[in-house]
């Protein structure tokens, strides 16, 4: 880093410090501050006045120690080495800095986000005299056996192609030369920089028009997200919010996942560190975390990097999508995140807003979920990428009304709220079917070839839909007179809703089977649970007594359905059959 305007400390408050002489200095430029050359960032100018927000514990500092200005902003590096490696929200690797320091991180550390030494086998996918443009493809890097690194032009350099070979290199050594219109030329390196507060450059918007499937019922069948999409997973302490973010980390459709654990407790993010070398990707059986990005930056962190750490995981996440991957980015939780604007904006003496929250908040907010998106990416090929972000938000005693949640709301798509109430009855996921929603209902049948299956999954979503409105509003009635009061359609009604409830959406994260189902099962269930509604619907009209209905013994097949393999989904269209079956037999005795 280059050297700067030096300055003196006049002022700590905490991880905010005031340092005089700062004339010169940019907004959001990086700083080096006191002796033991803490990392900063100018977050406020006021004369030859800084403000810095310290992304470390900034006890023992004290005015008149110096501060350096390295003149660059908050920056990431970019290149082979990302995946699978575990960094803090400033982009240091944790898992090198253990190798080096042991278990606690000395102060001032300064090692780097990507490998220096470690040399990758660069492939180049254009020749000498090709003319090259931002964002064009030159090579490629076999990173892990699920993801193909491709490098790309940086921002800024255009011209013609000159000494491109292939070899093995380290991030820093130069695989081509670029020569400018004018004569300059620019050494290509595979590791490129990029501003984390700016979003990445892109050609166009398109539509977000695919289901991201994640393997969860209650979300890809009633409240579905597409790739490119946004969604929020509100709700109050304990009710799960992580353990779905860490579900669809784990089988969300995605080449690429970037998971910030943003101010969450250490031990949430120890289970993702855990379990993810060990799990296994459904489609190619590798594990995990070679399609994986982690950013840890736990409660026990300095807030400032909190701060940074969402910035840091959507421009790792835009780096990829800019390969045309489809990439899924979990925030858990950005709750953490507004909270520690919040101390920050405090600590320069910014007028608060509602909650104490900065009057900017909402703004961030979309400005973060706004750099989602389905995209034509930059440059050559021509290639479309995806960056879906899934926020968890940790509204105080779950309350709805909170600002973070309320801003949230007013950006993303699709809200998936967890209720207390379904999380006590041990109801995983507990997604509230009644108050969530998704306004990418009408892409879910485009996940199925065949178009008349499509087109009866959407007519089945909003059946059961119906059938679990008609259930909240039959409970009322059951609590004041008892079932016995109800007619014998309603008493049928409610039973199917219960169905719908415990067979379908209810699903067990922690089960070798039942943790993912693929969209095709998703329909033969649905269809099987509705199949024997309909059934029973007939059988009542001819007579049959529905104690006699919740008595059939396919009611236990239906029940355990969800526990039927993948390669054995036939078995659950022979349910179909057997609830055909067995309704016969009830209507021919009763006719008899």
């Amino acid at each position: 880093m280059s050297e700067g305007k030096q300055g003196k400390i006049v002022k700590v408050a905490g991880p905010v410090v005031v340092a005089d002489g700062m004339t010169g200095a940019r907004m959001y430029d990086v700083v080096r501050v006191g002796e033991m050359n803490l990392i900063g960032e100018i977050v406020e100018l006021r004369g030859d006045n800084a403000s810095i927000q310290v992304y470390e514990e900034t006890t023992g500092m004290g005015p008149g120690e110096p501060v350096i200005d390295t003149e660059v902003p908050l920056s990431v590096e970019l290149g082979p080495g990302l995946i699978e490696s575990i960094y803090d929200g400033i982009q240091r690797p944790l898992n090198l800095l253990v190798e080096a320091e042991g278990a606690f991180m000395s102060r001032g550390s300064a090692m780097p986000g990507l490998n220096r030494e470690k040399k990758w086998h660069f492939k180049p996918t254009v020749g000498d005299g090709q003319k090259v443009a931002p964002g064009d493809i030159i090579g490629e890097v076999r990173e892990t056996t699920l993801l193909l690194h491709k490098i790309m032009v940086p921002p800024g350099v255009a011209g013609t192609i000159k000494k491109i070979a292939e070899g093995d290199f380290t991030v820093t050594d130069t695989v081509a030369l670029c020569i400018a219109e004018d004569g300059a030329e620019t050494p290509l390196r595979m590791m490129q920089k990029w501003p984390v507060r700016n979003a990445r450059d892109l050609k166009k918007r398109l539509a977000p028009n695919e289901v991201l499937v994640t393997g969860q019922r209650v979300i890809d069948t009633f409240f579905p997200i597409t790739k490119g999409g946004t969604a929020c997973v509100p709700g109050p302490f304990g009710t799960g919010k992580t353990v779905v973010q860490h579900q669809l980390a784990k089988w969300v459709d995605a080449d690429v996942v970037v998971y910030v654990g943003c101010g969450e407790r250490g031990n949430e993010m120890t289970d993702v560190l855990t379990e993810f070398p060990e799990l296994k990707d459904p489609r190619s059986g590798e594990p995990l975390m070679m399609r994986s990005v982690l950013i840890a930056n736990t409660s026990n962190m300095p807030v400032a990097a909190r701060e940074a750490s969402v910035y840091t995981g959507i421009t790792l996440a835009e780096y990829f999508r800019d390969m045309g991957y489809t990439v899924a980015l979990m925030a858990d939780s950005t709750s953490r995140w507004a909270e520690a604007m919040r101390e920050i904006s405090t600590r320069l003496e910014e007028m608060p807003a509602e909650e104490g929250y900065p009057a900017y908040l909402a703004a961030r907010i979309a400005a973060f979920y706004e750099r989602a998106g389905r995209v034509e990416c930059t440059g050559a090929p021509e290639r479309e990428g995806a960056l879906s972000i899934i926020g968890a938000v940790s509204p105080p005693g779950g309350d709805l009304s909170d600002s973070v949640v309320q801003a949230t709301l007013h950006v993303v798509k699709v809200f998936w709220s967890l209720k207390g109430e379904l999380a006590y009855q041990r109801h995983f996921p507990a997604i509230d079917w009644l108050t969530s929603y998704s306004f990418y209902k009408q892409y879910l049948k485009g996940c199925f070839e065949d178009k008349e299956q499509g087109d009866e999954m959407e007519r089945m979503t909003v059946e059961a839909m119906g059938l679990l409105e008609q259930e909240a509003e039959l409970i009322e009635i059951v609590r004041l007179v008892g079932a016995e009061a109800l007619s014998p359609e309603d008493r049928l009604a409610l039973e199917t809703s219960r169905s719908i409830r415990e067979d379908f959406l209810h699903q067990n994260a922690f089960h070798k089977i039942d943790t993912y189902t693929s969209m095709q099962k998703q329909y033969e269930m649905l269809k099987m649970v509705l199949h024997f509604h309909k059934q029973s619907l007939a059988a009542i009209g001819a007579g049959v007594d529905t104690s006699e209905l919740f008595k059939l013994s396919v009611r236990e097949e239906i029940a355990r359905a969800k526990y039927i393999p993948e390669k054995e989904i036939s078995k659950i269209t022979q349910i179909r059959k057997t609830i055909e079956e067995q309704m016969k037999q009830l209507q021919g005795s009763a006719v008899g």
